[in-house]
């Protein structure tokens, strides 16, 4: 793993922790400019008092990545409970109460809700990642619904603002209504049909503009500006701001609320600041459209790349069954020769790595700790059909058992080193493993006596097959290093499972 990919895993496991001490550098830089005199003393003087007072949030999020994989659910709630509702609040009480360098305990107080308002953002949109984005009516919903949805939105709220201004002499101005920032249910209900009609009336003004947004994005830029050109973009522009300006200019003055509210458009439709309003919502609008268009694309590509892995994904695993296949045969077979009594249980077990191979093996993840006992079951039965003297260790070390692995990855080094190392040995032979996995990270190590070089320069399907797996499944978190110290070949997998 190269050392930029190693330094970008690092950024995504300690992502949220450079969340919550950006919120300490703000908050720090916003006291800042509050003192009198703004200095570097100052800033560094916060980033310690506000970084403080959110200590147990920022130890919390460091070590988030690692709770979450270790813990079950339950727990991993308790010692969130435990550091939101306790050690943060007591922190941040605690540097009120010291009040370091005279600092405001407003300011404090404020840092410390902010850790915590902080934290339920990053969860709330965690739970959306994971539920809500997946509901169908939201996956049905696109930008051109999305749109429509805020426009309602924001003429319902100025409809239900305009009605809760009337009956106030300080917001009529020279007899016209001004909005301000007020809602009042009051007015909203007995005056429901006024908030109906002016709800309407700035819906129907922002769908004028919407108009003028829908037919640069759905036609100017994807058909004039996409397969014409600049230039006949720009010309198309000036022909649709010329036909549509006037006759919506005409229909928005006519509207009741223009002159409730004093002239919201010019009296004249064919003023040229009404032109320029229409043009200006079109070229603003083309950076916006553009960047959309590229979104879509993207997303089509991403797409395409995905089914693209899934399918040699699926090519690799229909390799991966005959590979396993063919050397269990082969075990069956010598065991029949043999007419060992062990025969049918080694064929029971022979069953049960077959059944996990079929079954499990078609799952996208797998608990560790099935990929454990496989592996026990594989060494077990090559063992009884080959009877030679192997010194075997495999030695564990797993924080949590239901860790989530690719299936079958693991299985391979072994195989391997049956095959290469131990199998063509003429005298005893050697076989070392090691896994160690805590905290979503992975170390996994194969050592084995070989008596042929040849092993690196020919792996076979096996390791072939691995390195495609583990490129597509594991993108830049892993690391596989093969090396030769006569007489052992040594395979080590470094994996991120987070």
């Amino acid at each position: 793993m190269s050392k930029l990919t190693a330094k970008s895993g690092l950024f995504f496991r300690h992502q949220e922790f450079l969340f919550f001490l950006g919120l300490v550098l703000w908050i720090a830089i916003l006291y800042n400019l509050e003192e009198a005199g703004s200095s570097w003393v100052n800033y560094f003087k916060g980033i310690c008092v506000f970084g403080l007072a959110q200590l147990p949030a920022l130890f919390f999020s460091w070590h988030k990545a690692g709770l979450k994989a270790r813990l079950s659910r339950k727990a991993y709630l308790r010692y969130w409970l435990i550091c939101f509702g306790l050690c943060l609040p007591a922190s941040t009480f605690l540097m009120i109460w010291l009040k370091p360098w005279g600092f405001f305990e407003g300011v404090i107080f404020v840092a410390g809700v902010s850790a915590l308002v902080l934290e339920v953002i990053l969860e709330l949109n965690r739970y959306y990642q994971l539920q809500v984005k997946h509901v169908n009516w939201l996956k049905k919903l696109d930008l051109d619904g999305a749109i429509l949805l805020s426009l309602l939105l924001v003429s319902v709220i100025l409809g239900a603002m305009g009605v809760s201004s009337l009956e106030k002499p300080e917001y009529l101005k020279k007899g016209y209504l001004l909005i301000y920032l007020e809602l009042n249910f009051r007015l909203i209900f007995h005056h429901f049909w006024t908030f109906l009609s002016f709800s309407l009336q700035f819906l129907l003004m922002y769908l004028c503009g919407y108009l003028l947004f829908y037919i640069n994005s759905h036609f100017l830029v994807s058909k004039i500006l996409k397969e014409q050109g600049r230039v006949m973009y720009a010309l198309s522009v000036l022909a649709a701001v010329a036909f549509l300006y006037p006759i919506l200019g005409q229909l928005l003055i006519s509207l009741p609320i223009n002159k409730i509210m004093g002239g919201i458009i010019s009296s004249n439709p064919f003023k040229m600041e009404n032109a320029f309003s229409a043009a200006g919502i079109m070229v603003v609008s083309l950076p916006i459209v553009l960047a959309l268009q590229w979104a879509r694309q993207n997303s089509r590509i991403v797409a395409l790349e995905k089914e693209k892995t899934q399918t040699e994904l699926d090519l690799l695993r229909q390799q991966l069954n005959p590979h396993f296949f063919f050397n269990t045969l082969n075990n069956l077979y010598a065991l029949s020769l043999q007419q060992s009594k062990e025969a049918p249980e080694s064929i029971l077990q022979l069953s049960e790595l077959m059944r996990y191979v079929i079954y499990r093996g078609k799952e996208d993840l797998v608990g560790i700790s099935e990929e454990v006992k496989y592996i026990q079951d594989y060494i077990q039965l090559q063992r009884l059909r080959l009877r030679r003297n192997l010194t075997l260790e495999f030695l564990t070390d797993i924080d949590n058992e239901d860790q989530p692995i690719a299936p079958l990855l693991l299985i391979i080094f072994v195989e391997n080193a049956f095959k290469h190392g131990i199998e063509p040995a003429e005298e005893g032979a050697v076989l070392k493993l090691f896994l160690k996995c805590k905290a979503g990270t992975l170390y996994f190590s194969c050592e084995n006596s070989f008596e042929q070089p040849a092993t690196l320069k020919a792996p076979g399907i096996g390791l072939l097959n691995l390195e495609k797996r583990l490129a597509l499944l594991y993108p830049g978190e892993h690391m596989l290093k093969t090396a030769i110290n006569k007489p052992i070949f040594k395979a080590e997998l470094y994996l991120n499972l987070l």
